[in-house]
């Protein structure tokens, strides 16, 4: 199926998902759209939400009129994706635009908080998908086991370089840095 006629169908699904209770996303994966509840925990919107300010306190310097947002679908119509990270550094302008979805090639970095319950997607599809869309840098940041993958150097559909980290280091990420002290895992406290 072509990649017009997946979005077609995209749309329409998260159309429908409208009528539903709770958060619903939709994306293009390697087979088809998918159409899929998002449940998370205050746990993981927490790293969310300090991993977009931490990044937004330095894309001020390092990129102006950037920002790093939470939600927008991010779509490459060559390789027939559109995912939805949990954050992405993406020039503000973007979302001021029509449309469902920023165009990779205008995405800097995605950040990924692992679910307990579909690793799978951040470690396998997304880790296959990022690179071969052009996005720089990609940070799996997996709360089951408080751990921190970083990925760049994007080439030939894959990432040229990982680097892995534990909660509580100081994550180098891109020309960022991402401070972990208060990343907590899964079903622990401090």
């Amino acid at each position: 199926m072509d990649y017009l006629r997946m979005r077609d169908i995209a749309e329409d699904l998260g159309s429908y998902a409208e009528r539903f209770e709770g958060s619903w996303h939709v994306e293009i994966g390697p087979s088809g759209p998918v159409l899929a509840m998002r449940r998370p925990s205050k746990r993981r919107e927490g790293m969310v939400r300090r991993v977009r300010e931490q990044l937004d306190a330095q894309i001020i310097s390092t990129h102006p009129g950037h920002i790093c947002a939470n939600g927008p679908q991010v779509e490459h119509p060559a390789i027939g994706r559109m995912r939805r990270p949990d954050a992405v550094v993406i020039p503000e302008a973007t979302l001021d635009e029509e449309g469902l979805a920023v165009d990779a090639t205008q995405v800097l970095a995605a950040v990924e908080i692992v679910s307990p319950s579909h690793p799978s997607n951040d470690y396998d599809e997304k880790l296959t998908d990022y690179p071969a869309m052009g996005i720089p840098h990609y940070m799996i940041v997996d709360p089951r086991t408080g751990t921190i993958e970083v990925h760049s150097e994007p080439c030939k559909g894959r990432y040229g370089s990982k680097e892995p980290y534990i909660f509580g280091d100081s994550v180098a990420f891109g020309p960022w840095t991402v401070e972990t002290s208060e990343f907590r895992r899964y079903g622990r406290d401090r």
